[in-house]
């Protein structure tokens, strides 16, 4: 059966077939392709206009132990050369989503890389329509500014026709039993039996240790954040392309909602955890954290959610700045 009719059948059809199609180059007929390689050497097999979303998060030339850090200069160049690629490939209704946090300078000046991309973006004639907040709770403790507990995903489009499911990520309201008050609607409820449109601050837990989707990667993508972006840019069928593919978990987002993907990574063992991941995905196996879950919050009676009493000095030599009940 062609490959494209198989897509087609949706994410239950795929879910009941044995195998499928991995490849190391981009073709036409590839299901998922998994490059190893420079993300520029993909993006070159790929023709115009043959991708619907380019998802990604780029490294922060922060030094992490996957990248070289070079001059910011130096780092923007590459990343205008990236961004060049995927907006030539991305099709006219198509998305391109760019999740960025804040490159530190070796003195700790912060530079934020969406200011940046949103520059070069606009120069490649691309529209940006959102500037989504990704916050999380959990992050590294900083001593001389504010904690970092959010990114940034600037969603731009090729044109003014794009593809935009707000059905398929709508969330619970928080009053569904709201009524209008008067006028020709009194009485009748007021929310979209759907649910409420999401906003553009999302508050997903980020993968750390205990997180059930942690790789050894050290910057992993939550499934849960490409699961959106996928099914409100995207219907089932279409390419999503990575270009830093890191462990798979955007091809794995599209794979589970029944679409083609296709990412590149240069480290080998990073690929191979894709690879692992994603022929889980087909399979239906891949343990992830559920699209939707709400935020785990400690009750009181947990032992390591109390303060303990040797604490209590210290805390009584504070100004109190927050309610303890």
């Amino acid at each position: 059966m062609d490959l494209g009719i198989q897509w087609l059948e949706g994410v239950q059809g795929l879910a009941k077939r044995n195998s499928c199609v991995i490849t190391g180059h981009y073709g036409p007929e590839s299901a998922v392709t998994l490059f190893q390689g420079d993300r520029l050497q993909l993006l070159e097999q790929i023709p115009d206009a043959a991708a619907s979303l380019v998802v990604t998060s780029p490294p922060y030339n922060i030094g992490k132990k996957y990248e070289k850090r070079l001059s910011f200069g130096e780092y923007l160049r590459l990343q205008r050369d990236t961004l060049r690629e995927s907006a030539r490939i991305l099709s006219p209704k198509g998305s391109l989503c760019w999740q960025v946090g804040n490159h530190i300078g070796k003195d700790g000046e912060v530079f934020p890389l969406d200011i940046f991309v949103y520059r070069i973006c606009k120069r490649l004639g691309l529209k940006l329509r959102n500037r989504i907040i990704w916050s999380f709770d959990h992050g590294l403790h900083c001593r001389k500014r504010l904690s970092g507990r959010y990114e940034t995903i600037l969603w731009f489009t090729k044109s003014d026709e794009y593809v935009f499911n707000l059905d398929a990520i709508r969330v619970p309201q928080k009053y569904p039993g709201k009524k209008y008050f008067k006028g020709a609607k009194a009485g009748q409820y007021s929310c979209n039996p759907l649910g409420k449109n999401p906003g553009d601050i999302w508050t997903i837990p980020n993968v750390k240790h205990n997180h059930v989707e942690k790789t050894i990667h050290p910057c992993q993508f939550p499934i849960e954040l490409v699961e959106r972006l996928v099914l409100a840019l995207t219907n089932p069928g279409d390419l999503v392309v990575d270009p830093y593919m890191g462990v798979g978990s955007a091809a794995c987002a599209a794979v589970l909602h029944g679409r083609r993907a296709a990412g590149a990574d240069t480290v080998a063992e990073y690929l191979q955890i894709a690879r692992e991941r994603v022929k889980r995905a087909f399979q239906g196996d891949l343990r992830t954290r559920p699209l939707g879950r709400p935020i785990y919050q400690p009750s009181a009676g947990d032992r390591i959610a109390q303060r303990p009493d040797q604490l209590s000095s210290i805390s009584q030599a504070q100004p109190r700045l927050f309610a303890t009940a």
